[in-house]
Order: structure tokens, then C-alpha cells, then sequence
């Protein structure tokens, strides 16, 4: 029996690869996604933290923007209060709703990021045309705004289609994080040339954990200090790669960001043993790595 396959990347043991260093000898890169993101009133897709109701769904709407009026806020003082640098996943249809939120975390450097035009839609409903004209709009909006075209791309959902690979290199995009594969970053098959996967965490994703699994923040930032003490012990033995994901209307909740304080706190006294980056870092070193290196590559 040959099972079906997606034909984008091989096999690969990550106790079979070959060894490299992240800058500076570092052994663990850590870096922290931050979605931001907007929707239509009373219609299309979104989170719920019950049983849907049916549109318009005002409290559904209103908890997720909570996330751009409040939380986003919230954490771009996190990340100026520990000098954290960020990726800002941006849906581009807050560049009309609200400009200032997106321009705040672009000014003090952040990368910014393309997860699509809106979250209520996804990829995996579009046609081929509808798709490519979802990611081009998404890119173009970005360039526009911030004078160059991103690198990195987060689907909407982390929702692709059979041809996302493709449309993603075909519109210059260098990496992607829909694919939840491996710690370290794979290389990509795409019929315009290689694409990078870059790690972006599923199993501990705080919309996932606090919204659809509904771990307890208390147990949610416990489980993210094991995980980063276990990748930064394993790390000696190989590089890997953390990310921490963030929804500004999920962590950006008080009695969440109380919690996640302490995450933060114990992650930078080991700021002098890991890489703190943003994906597009990732991809920058990568990217100089000798062929061979990565696996893909």
C-alpha cells in the first residue's frame, strides 16, 4: 500500500542531522508571534469561548477587538518593559480599522508578518485564483505600509491549500509557519524554488489552550516554563527552535498577562543563553547555512 503524500519535504530524524550553532554558539532561538487580527461583524468566521450563537454574534466580535483596543497594548509594554522583540502577525485589514495599533510595534522594529487580509477567512475555502489574490493583496498591503515586502507568512487559521507552498514563493514569500513538523527549520519543495518551514507552536498556541482546550492560565504558563527548561537542556545536543504564540485578545486579558509575566521573567535570566529573534532572523541565518545543513536544502 503507497499511501499519499504532499511531496514538499522527505523524512528526516532530528538525531540524524548535521549540527550547527545559532549566532553567537547560542543552541536554543526563541521567538514570540504575535497575532493581531480583525473581522467582519456579523458574519464569516472567529473564535467563541462557548457554543457559537448565531449572527450577529456581538460578544464574539467584541471579545476579539477587545484584543486591538486593550490587549495588543498590553503586551507591546511587556515587550518594552523586557526588551522583547516581537513578530507581528498582522491581518492587513487593520491597517484601515486601526493604523496606530500595527504602526506602534512597527516603530520600535518589529517584524511584521502576513496571516492574510482577515481572519474570517481561510485559505483552504478559496479557489486558486481567490487564493493568490488573497496573498498578493496581503504582501502588497504590507509594502505599502511599511515600505518592504514581508517575509513570513502565517495563513489565516493556519489554514493552506494543496498550491499554498507555491503561491507563497511566487509572491517572494521566504518562510512560512503553517506546518507544525519540527523544532528546527526544514526547507520546502515549491515549484518557484525552496520556501523555509519555521517552527510556530500547536500544541502550545494560547488560542488553542485557552480557548479550545481550556487549560487554566495557571497550568498553561507552567507548561510553557517545562517546555522551555526541556528544549534548553536538549539544546546542547542540538539546535532547536521555540516559538511562543501569542492572541492579543487572549493573553492580552489581565489575569492571563499576569501569569505569562512570570513565563517571560524566567525565560530572560537565560536571555545570555539563548537566541531571543524573530523569524525572519531565523530565516536570514538559515539562509547563509552550507547546503546540506538544514534538512531540504
Amino acid at each position: 500500500m503507497k499511501l499519499k503524500t504532499h511531496g514538499r519535504y522527505d523524512y528526516s530524524a532530528i538525531t540524524e542531522r548535521k549540527d550547527y550553532s545559532w549566532p553567537g554558539g547560542k543552541r536554543l532561538a526563541v521567538h514570540l508571534c504575535l497575532n493581531v487580527e480583525h473581522f467582519s461583524f456579523g458574519e464569516g468566521l472567529g473564535n467563541d469561548y462557548a457554543v457559537p450563537h448565531p449572527q450577529p454574534n456581538q460578544r464574539s466580535f467584541a471579545w476579539r477587538d477587545y484584543g486591538n483596543r486593550v490587549g495588543a497594548w498590553r503586551l507591546l509594554e511587556l515587550a518594552e518593559a523586557y526588551d522583547l522583540p516581537y513578530a507581528l502577525l498582522v491581518n492587513t485589514e487593520l491597517y484601515d480599522y486601526c493604523p496606530q495599533m500595527v504602526a506602534a510595534f512597527s516603530k520600535r522594529g518589529d517584524e511584521i508578518v502576513g496571516h492574510g487580509r482577515t481572519n474570517g477567512e481561510r485559505q483552504a475555502d478559496m479557489s486558486l485564483d481567490q487564493e493568490r489574490a488573497c496573498i498578493q493583496e496581503a504582501a502588497a498591503a504590507i509594502e505599502k505600509h511599511e515600505g518592504k515586502r514581508p517575509m513570513g507568512w502565517l495563513a489565516p487559521y493556519i489554514s493552506q491549500t494543496n498550491a499554498s507552498p507555491d503561491l507563497l514563493r511566487e509572491a517572494g514569500f521566504r518562510y512560512m509557519m503553517d506546518w507544525p513538523l519540527d523544532d528546527q527549520p526544514v526547507w520546502f519543495r515549491t515549484k518557484h524554488g525552496p520556501i523555509l518551514s519555521i517552527p510556530y507552536a500547536h500544541d502550545l498556541n494560547d488560542s488553542f489552550e485557552c480557548v479550545s482546550r481550556r487549560t487554566p492560565s495557571q497550568l498553561y504558563c507552567e507548561n510553557l516554563i517545562d517546555h522551555f527548561d526541556e528544549m534548553l537542556e536538549e539544546s546542547a545536543r542540538r539546535p532547536l527552535v521555540m516559538p511562543i504564540v501569542l492572541h492579543s485578545f487572549i493573553l492580552g486579558q489581565p489575569h492571563r498577562l499576569r501569569r505569562f509575566r512570570q513565563v517571560i521573567e524566567h525565560i530572560v535570566k537565560q536571555r545570555d543563553k539563548i537566541w531571543l529573534t524573530r523569524p525572519g532572523d531565523i530565516c536570514r541565518y538559515v539562509e547563509t547555512l552550507p547546503p546540506g545543513t538544514v534538512p531540504g536544502s
